[in-house]
This record gives C-alpha cells, sequence and structure tokens, in this order.
C-alpha cells in the first residue's frame, strides 16, 4: 500500500499539498485584490469590443504562476468537478494529478490546489467586470449593448458555477456550524462588481442563496434584453440569447424553481441553432466532440494558446484517449475511464455505450470507432470502459500544435432537453417521463424502454441519462451536490483501481461545498470565521 502511494504521487502531486503557510507573499503579490476598480478598467481596454473579445481566452489559461499540470483553465474546472463524482476515473495513477481532489486529501483553506480553484474563478469574474464596466447602457449604442449582453452572460456563467461549488449544503460528514461556530447553510461567495470600491471588497460578505439567485437573475435579465443587439455568433465562442435562456434555465434548477426552468429549457431549445448532436457527429473518428459548430456555446484552443503550446496543460491532453503526445493515450498508458456500474446500465442499442471500450467479448467492442493510427497500439493497452468520446482536432494524435487546437463545450443544447424533463418531472412525472422519452427515442436510443414509475426514480433516470449524455463534461457534480445523490465507488467488481478513492457517500459528499482559500479571508474581513467546513480525510475507502 504504501509502496502503490509514493508511486501516484511521483508525478508532481506533492506540489498540490504544500501549505500555504510559506507562499502567502507569493498569491499576494499576484492577487492583490479581485476587484475591478475604475481606473483598472479604463487602462486594462481601449473599447467595449476589446474587452469582450478577450472573455473567450480566460477559459485556456495554462498553469498560472506554477500550480502544476492540472491547471490549464475552465476545463480544469471541469475535471476537478467530474473527478469528484463516482463516473470519472483515471487509470495509471502514477501520472495523474488530479489525485487529490478523487482522494478527497488536501481540500482544506491552506492549499494551493483550494487556492488554484477561486484564483481561476476570481480572475475571470474580474475579466468579466473589466468588460461590463466598459459600458455604460444608458449612454452605449445597440452594438455597445450587444457586447454587454455577452459579457453579461459570462460573468452569469462563471458566479453560478461558483455558487453551486461553493454553497455549504447538508451532507453525512460535516456541520453547517463550522469550527468557529458560524452557520454556513446556502452561503456562496461573495459578489464583485464591476463598481465596487476597495472599502467594500474588504468587508464583503458570502453572499446567501437568495442574494446570489437574485445578483445572477438581473445580470441575465439585462443580456436578455442587450445581448439582441449582438450581431456575430459565427464560432459560437461567444453566448447569444439561447445561451442566456440556458444560463436561466441552469439557474432555476439551482434555486429548485421548475416552472421557469422548464420554460426556459424550453425557451433555450426554439431559440438554438443547433440541434442535438447525431451518431455521427458524436463518434466520428477527427470531429468526434472537438467541433464547436455543434454545441451552444464552447471553448475553442488555437495553435497560439498557451495551453496547446505547451503540448500536455490543456483540454485534448487530459481528455483524449487517443493521442500520442498528452497525459491521457499512448504517451502515458494513462486513460479517463467509465464506472464500471453506469456502463453496465447504459442499453446496448443507446449509440452512446460505443463512446467506451467495450470489455473483451462483448459484441459491442468492434463497434467502437478509433483512429487507425494508434488503434492497435490502444487495443493492448486500454483497460475495459475507456472513454473514446472526445477526439483530437483533425483526429491528429502526434502534432499537439494541431490535435490539441482542439474545442470543448460549454453549454449543448442537449442539457435543455435533460433539463426541461427533469424540471417537468418534479411538478408532473408522467410528463417528465414522456419528455425523457420523446428525446432519447428521437436522439439516442430507438429502442428505449424504462419501467421506472414513482416520481424519485423518474427524477433518478432522468438525471442517469444526462450523466450519460455529459460524461466528462463537468455537469454531472452540480446534479449530484443539488438533488443529494450518493457517489458510489466501492462495490464487488468495481473498477476503481485506486482503492484510496473508493468512497461511498450517504447522500451529497461534503467534499462537493469546496472551502474559500485563506488569502481570501485575509482580504476581505468579512469571510474570517465563515468559511466551510474542510472536509479532508471525512470517509474512509471502502475495502472487500
Amino acid at each position: 500500500m504504501e509502496t502503490k502511494k509514493i508511486l501516484k504521487y511521483t508525478m508532481g502531486m506533492t506540489i498540490a499539498a504544500v501549505s500555504l503557510s510559506s507562499m502567502t507573499s507569493c498569491i499576494e503579490e499576484t492577487f492583490p485584490t479581485t476587484v475591478a476598480t475604475e481606473s483598472q478598467i479604463q487602462q486594462s481596454t481601449s473599447s467595449a469590443e476589446a474587452a469582450l473579445m478577450a472573455l473567450p481566452s480566460n477559459f485556456n489559461v495554462a498553469d498560472p504562476d506554477g500550480f502544476g499540470h492540472f491547471a490549464f483553465g475552465y476545463g480544469a474546472m471541469m475535471t476537478i468537478r467530474d473527478v469528484q463524482t463516482g463516473d470519472y476515473m483515471h487509470s495509471n495513477l502514477g501520472y495523474d494529478h488530479f489525485t487529490p481532489w478523487r482522494e478527497n486529501l488536501a481540500q482544506g483553506e491552506g492549499y494551493l490546489i483550494t487556492q488554484y480553484i477561486y484564483n481561476y474563478y476570481n480572475a475571470f469574474v474580474l475579466a468579466c467586470n473589466t468588460m461590463v464596466g466598459s459600458v455604460n447602457p444608458e449612454t452605449a449604442s445597440p452594438t455597445q449593448l450587444g457586447y454587454l449582453g455577452a459579457g453579461l452572460a459570462y460573468r452569469a456563467l462563471i458566479y453560478l458555477d461558483m455558487a453551486r461549488c461553493y454553497e455549504f449544503l447538508p451532507n453525512d460528514k460535516t456541520s453547517n456550524i463550522n469550527v468557529d461556530g458560524n452557520d454556513v447553510l446556502n452561503l456562496t461567495v461573495p459578489i464583485v462588481t464591476a463598481d465596487m470600491d476597495q472599502t467594500a471588497a474588504k468587508n464583503n460578505p458570502r453572499a446567501t442563496r437568495q442574494q446570489m439567485k437574485e445578483f445572477i437573475e438581473k445580470d441575465l435579465n439585462d443580456a436578455e434584453e442587450y445581448i439582441k443587439n449582438l450581431k456575430s455568433f459565427s464560432d459560437n465562442t461567444l453566448p447569444d440569447l439561447a445561451c442566456v435562456y440556458g444560463l436561466k434555465a441552469r439557474l432555476y434548477m439551482w434555486v429548485e424553481d421548475y416552472a421557469k426552468a422548464q420554460e426556459y429549457a424550453r425557451k433555450a431549445i426554439d431559440q438554438a441553432r443547433v440541434a442535438p448532436m447525431t451518431e455521427e457527429d458524436c463518434n466520428n473518428i477527427t470531429t468526434g466532440f472537438n467541433d464547436i459548430s455543434k454545441w451552444m456555446w464552447g471553448a475553442k484552443q488555437t495553435s497560439e494558446d498557451g495551453t496547446v503550446k505547451t503540448g500536455i496543460i490543456n483540454w485534448t491532453s487530459w481528455r483524449s484517449n487517443q493521442t500520442t503526445f498528452g497525459y491521457t493515450g499512448v504517451a502515458t498508458g494513462m486513460f479517463s475511464q467509465m464506472d464500471k456500474s453506469m456502463y453496465e446500465r447504459i442499453s446496448e442499442t443507446d449509440f452512446r455505450k460505443v463512446q467506451f471500450l467495450a470489455p473483451e467479448g462483448s459484441n459491442l467492442r468492434e463497434k467502437t470507432r478509433m483512429i487507425p493510427e494508434v488503434k492497435d497500439a490502444l487495443l493492448e493497452m486500454m483497460p475495459p470502459y475507456t472513454a473514446l468520446k472526445f477526439r483530437p482536432n483533425e483526429g491528429n494524435v502526434a502534432t499537439n500544435t494541431v490535435g490539441a487546437a482542439s474545442c470543448y463545450p460549454i453549454m449543448r443544447v442537449e442539457e435543455m432537453y435533460f433539463i426541461e424533463a427533469e424540471a417537468a418531472a418534479h411538478q408532473n412525472e408522467a410528463a417528465g417521463l414522456e419528455l425523457l422519452k420523446s428525446f432519447m427515442a428521437q436522439y439516442r436510443d430507438p429502442y428505449y424502454a424504462t419501467r421506472v414509475s414513482s416520481k424519485d426514480d423518474i427524477i433518478e433516470e432522468i438525471v442517469f441519462q444526462k450523466r450519460v449524455e455529459f460524461w466528462g463534461e463537468g455537469q454531472t457534480f452540480f446534479d449530484i451536490k443539488r438533488l443529494n445523490y450518493s457517489v458510489t465507488r466501492g462495490y464487488s467488481g468495481t473498477n476503481w483501481d485506486d482503492d484510496l478513492a473508493r468512497f461511498n457517500t450517504n447522500g451529497r459528499p461534503a467534499w462537493m461545498n469546496y472551502v474559500i482559500v485563506r488569502t481570501e479571508s485575509q482580504n476581505n474581513q468579512a469571510l474570517v470565521g465563515m468559511n466551510n467546513p474542510d472536509p479532508t480525510g471525512a470517509y474512509t475507502p471502502w475495502s472487500e
């Protein structure tokens, strides 16, 4: 056991467990504040257009300030959330830099991995505030209002992510009464706006769920009004009106306003300029899940991006199992995999099942499409249930400046169908089930059938099919936390070969209530004593 554990951490994981106590001055120099002052806004950009066009670059930021090879921007946030569920895992753990999140290690306020998440999101907020603060809606032209609408949608996206990650919700291991004796139930993160001064920023409390909901809702209401003036949607890197509706659907699901969630999910579907991906779209060996034109909103990596130039600190390196240059693939023998019990539950007639390598002897094994250059090598190396969902750009497995110059989804229209179905089921289970059956039969499995009948089981079935659909896309975390679902990794026959991560929780895991980094409370008096409890080490791994 000790030898295995040491090996797993040799490839750089020790950096993630370094205490902040010896690095405080460095961190304070890099992030002295999360507030964009008026002078900073005026100096940072010459126009609203330039500020808006700079926002997509915040999705892909490689290893800022030496955090490590897990640090590549928004895609890293998605990966962190995925490895905290029971659906997504990595094999060959000696190369895995996401081990602390999978094993629930170093999650407290004094660790670099906690610092990375909070700093990344706050830097994105700062960029959004720079953009939002560059437009005065009372004097702006229609074109500028369109830019403002998109900027507000970006800010809503980031704050909604943060709110759902940092909100404290009841769980089976930690109390909402923290070590300082304060109640943190339903507290999210401080809200920072473009016009906030330094005095207010230094005494800015965590917003309640209701306060955060109202803030995001106002941003989205304004975005809905303004974004109609935005003329260019050519590459889907900027949100449009359908994306605003989609963000509203996510928001209302979070606060359990199911009628509005259903309403806005349908509006997003009707407004979207894309249809659900087809079987060929999903499983194409050159464009499978790397084609931004198939999604409502996506992040694009180019050959000039710092993430791509690193070769290995980018989305493709960590998501595509068919490369020879990335962390997952032939070079390392590390692969991202689906949980075995999840795989076995998927219907044999659902084409999404062949996005994962079937075990030997299965009729589906030969139906899995692989890039020819690496197929033979991969079949020798890949364990069952390995994902083939995410392909390198142009199917190029060897040249990182081409293969890693890929895209990944921020919002797909398929999500709206699942939100619509689940939101309907919370109000009328039969209506929700019919919506699920309609989507599955038309777009995923012509023979789809289910015997579930109770309200809870129908909702769980809808969410399960959503988990399959969005495997590896960072969405499942939010549903598990929101619905108080358990994570189950330890069971007879499990393919979780990391025995230190075989946790079985009773309801939502404590680790899904993210802890705010210590340096934030050092700069913001209102956060002192108001942090979420540290969940590190709260669970004992399952064993046979």
